[in-house]
C-alpha cells in the first residue's frame, strides 16, 4: 500500500468493458473500497491511475513510500490460514498499515539493528531482477531450481514460495507452500542473492490423479524477517509477506516429472 491506503498494485488486475470483467497484468493504484466478490468470481477494481511497469514510472509513483497492509488484510475474499499449525488464529488479528522500514519484527529491540533503515520507494522495488532454472535430476524424480537476484532490497531476508495448479481452485483451493524447506535467503549489500532448492515430483503429468503441478514461483520479501517452516507466512500477501517477483502467466508447461 502507499501512504493514503490504496494498494499499489503490478499484477493482475480486473478492469470492466462494458459487461465483461477482463485481468490485464499491468500496473495501477487501487483503491482499498474495490468491490469484493465471491472467491472465484471477477469484479472490476476500483481503479485510480494507470500506469505501465515496463515504462518509467512518473515522479509521483517512483516516490511512494511502500508499506505493509493492515489487518485484518482489506479486499481479501481468499479462504486460507497460512500456517494452521502454527498460527490459528492468524484471521482475528488486527493492526494498522506500517511503512516497509518500520514493519513489526517479533521480539525485536533497537540494540538488535535492523538492518532496513530507510523508507522503501516504489523505484527501489520495480529495479528487482531474477533468473530461473530448472532441471529435472534422478530420472525425472526431481526438479532443481536455481535462482540469481539482483537489486533486491539490500541485508534482506526473502523467501521463495510455489504457485500450484490448484492453490486459487474455487472448489478446493489448495494452501500455497515454500520452494524447498528452507525457503529463505539474504541478500548482500548490493541486494544480490541465490538460492536453490529440489523438489519432489513438481510436474506431475495432467491425467495423474490427485496431481497439482507448480505453475508459477513468487520471490517475497519478508516484512517480519521470519520464516515459517512449512509456511509461507503468518498473515497473507501484503500483511507479512510482499511479492516482488513473479511470472505473469502460468510456466513450466513442457516440463514433466514423475513419483
Amino acid at each position: 500500500m502507499d501512504e493514503d491506503g490504496n494498494f499499489i498494485v503490478i499484477g493482475a488486475v480486473n478492469q470492466a468493458f462494458g459487461d465483461r470483467v477482463e485481468t490485464k497484468w499491468t500496473g495501477a493504484i487501487v483503491s482499498p473500497e474495490s468491490p469484493v466478490p465471491v472467491f472465484g468470481d471477477k469484479a472490476p477494481h476500483t481503479i485510480l491511475e494507470h500506469f505501465s511497469p515496463d515504462a518509467p514510472l512518473l515522479p509521483h509513483l517512483a516516490n511512494k513510500m511502500l508499506h505493509t497492509l493492515p489487518l485484518p488484510l482489506p479486499c481479501n475474499n481468499y479462504p486460507m490460514l497460512f500456517a494452521p499449525q502454527q498460527y490459528p488464529d492468524a484471521n482475528t488479528d488486527t493492526r494498522p498499515s506500517y511503512p516497509f522500514h518500520k514493519a513489526p519484527i517479533p521480539d525485536f529491540l533497537p540494540e538488535h539493528g535492523r538492518q532496513l533503515q530507510r523508507p522503501v520507494r516504489l523505484h527501489d522495488w520495480v529495479e528487482a531482477r531474477g533468473r530461473i532454472r530448472v532441471a529435472l535430476e534422478d530420472e525425472a524424480r526431481v526438479a532443481r531450481f536455481t535462482f540469481k537476484f539482483d537489486a533486491l532490497l539490500p541485508r534482506a531476508l526473502y523467501t521463495i514460495m510455489t504457485l500450484r495448479e490448484h492453490d486459487l481452485d474455487p472448489s478446493g483451493p489448495t494452501r500455497p507452500g515454500p520452494l524447498g524447506v528452507p525457503n529463505v535467503f539474504v541478500t548482500d549489500s548490493s541486494g544480490r542473492a541465490s538460492f536453490e532448492a529440489v523438489l519432489p515430483d513438481p510436474f506431475p503429468g495432467p491425467d495423474r490423479p490427485g496431481g497439482n503441478r507448480v505453475i508459477n514461483v513468487v520471490v517475497l520479501w519478508m516484512s517480519s524477517q521470519m520464516s515459517y517452516g512449512g509456511a509461507i507466512g503468518r498473515y497473507g500477501l501484503g500483511g507479512d509477506i510482499h511479492a516482488q517477483l513473479k511470472f505473469p502467466t502460468p510456466m513450466f508447461q513442457d516440463l514433466q516429472t514423475r513419483a
